[in-house]
């Protein structure tokens, strides 16, 4: 924020899939350590992002428990460890540090995350896609093909851990995947009118 050539006014965070958890997880931190820059901090959009995690991580992860019960598949195992800690984060979005202490990330276990809200004070908006057209029940479930409908609008059936995006807040790209929403007009159209016209 200093090193800026010019005076910050505003501040716009744009997140794309893990992104938008990153996004998060620097909020809530900046918080904790009273950084300068989330007071600039007016709008923060998630683009397909998987606020409760998806579930390519959450299968890799069987599978690579599968992997460990046998000598002769034992070695697979170790090299689908060699993932990284933002690729296990996904399983569930994980935020935190706290989310993992004292667990193995990669042995096989349910969501134990606690409850982490949208930051305080920042308009929060949600972009999501689904593959099928609208209207039919194809895609839904599955969204984009990587991130579930109900994970990218922050939905979950426990009320406590379900992100509270205001309905004009929350948009769905009917037609589209995971790779779809960086560059379709649609999705840029809609980002657009929520920056010109914030609610």
């Amino acid at each position: 924020m200093r090193q800026w050539p010019a005076r910050v006014r505003e501040l716009v965070i744009l997140g794309h899939s893990a992104g938008g958890l990153v996004s998060r997880s620097a909020c809530h931190y900046a918080t904790a350590a009273d950084q300068e820059w989330q007071r600039y901090l007016q709008h923060l959009i998630f683009v397909g992002t998987p606020h409760h995690g998806a579930p390519l991580e959450r299968w890799g992860n069987l599978v690579n428990v599968g992997l460990e019960l046998s000598l002769f598949s034992a070695p697979y195992s170790r090299i689908a460890k060699i993932r990284s800690a933002g690729i296990t984060d996904l399983r569930y979005a994980y935020l935190r540090h706290e989310d993992w202490r004292g667990r193995d990330r990669f042995a096989h276990s349910p969501d134990v995350r606690a409850p982490l809200p949208l930051p305080h004070g920042v308009r929060c908006y949600a972009i999501a896609a689904v593959s099928g057209k609208r209207g039919g029940s194809r895609g839904k479930a599955s969204g984009d093909g990587i991130v579930p409908l109900d994970s990218a609008l922050g939905r979950h059936p426990n009320p406590a851990m379900a992100l509270q995006f205001a309905e004009p807040h929350q948009w769905i790209g009917y037609e589209m995947n995971h790779w779809d929403l960086l560059c379709h007009p649609a999705v840029y159209e809609r980002i657009r009118r929520w920056l010109q016209k914030p609610s």
